[in-house]
């Protein structure tokens, strides 16, 4: 056990920080909830419009389950249980590592729930939309959340794998729930065709919402020359 948390300190003062306050920016946005409000929006219409009511208030019901135990049970049980102090607040790597905004931080960081959040999404939209091209999307979307994580400076890289691990896990199984309830709702997707992916959605709609995470990703890269300025000089 002391030869993997030397590892992960090792491995937390190779992948934290940079010089650049630009970066530090970037990764503080990403990090963030509001800057992906356009894109939660933008999912919540494709399945409104590709779903019956039903089986869209169900879906709802499944995605905020998802975020839900995962951030619970990772905040409120495994973080106090396990007891492990986030790197910003443990004096063995404290005075050696770069840390960005973490002043808000709790004190204990294993597991990550940024990691857990991000990964039960990526889980479950990835068995919901079944589109290879969307599902790399939002996996890039997951590993660089969780990656900023440590980069500001408040999560180890043990705590991130592990917070990935229990998201995918809760993401697999809260889908697997959907998709029984969903038969018994008698759900059927649409006709398959080359319009359609495999579980029904509409090829353009799922290209739209990969649109919207990229034109995000356009903004917070404009956006943090002017974020930096307001919160780091």
């Amino acid at each position: 056990m002391n030869e993997l948390i030397a590892l992960d300190q090792r491995l937390m003062l190779f992948l934290n920080g940079s010089d650049s306050l630009y970066m530090d920016g970037v990764m503080k946005l990403f990090t963030g909830t509001w800057i992906w409000m356009p894109l939660a929006v933008t999912i919540l219409f494709i399945l409104f419009k590709n779903n019956s009511f039903r089986n869209f208030l169900l879906l709802v019901l499944m995605i905020a389950a998802t975020v839900y135990v995962c951030d619970r049970v990772s905040s409120g049980v495994i973080k106090p249980w396990v007891s492990r102090l986030r790197p910003c607040q443990d004096p063995a790597i404290l005075g050696q590592i770069d840390i960005v905004n973490a002043g808000r931080s709790g004190k204990f960081g294993f597991i990550s729930s940024h990691a857990a959040n991000s990964f039960g999404l990526f889980m479950f939209f990835a068995l919901l939309f079944r589109h290879k091209g969307l599902t790399f999307t939002i996996l890039v979307w997951a590993i660089i959340t969780s990656f900023s994580r440590i980069y500001l400076g408040v999560h180890y890289p043990g705590d991130v794998l592990c917070g990935a691990l229990f998201g995918i896990t809760v993401g697999g199984l809260v889908y697997l729930i959907y998709h029984l309830f969903s038969r018994r709702f008698n759900h059927e997707p649409k006709k398959i065709t080359n319009f359609y992916t495999s579980s029904g959605y509409l090829m353009q709609d799922i290209t739209f919402i990969r649109l919207v995470m990229y034109l995000t990703y356009v903004f917070i890269a404009i956006y943090a020359f002017i974020y930096i300025q307001n919160n780091f000089l």
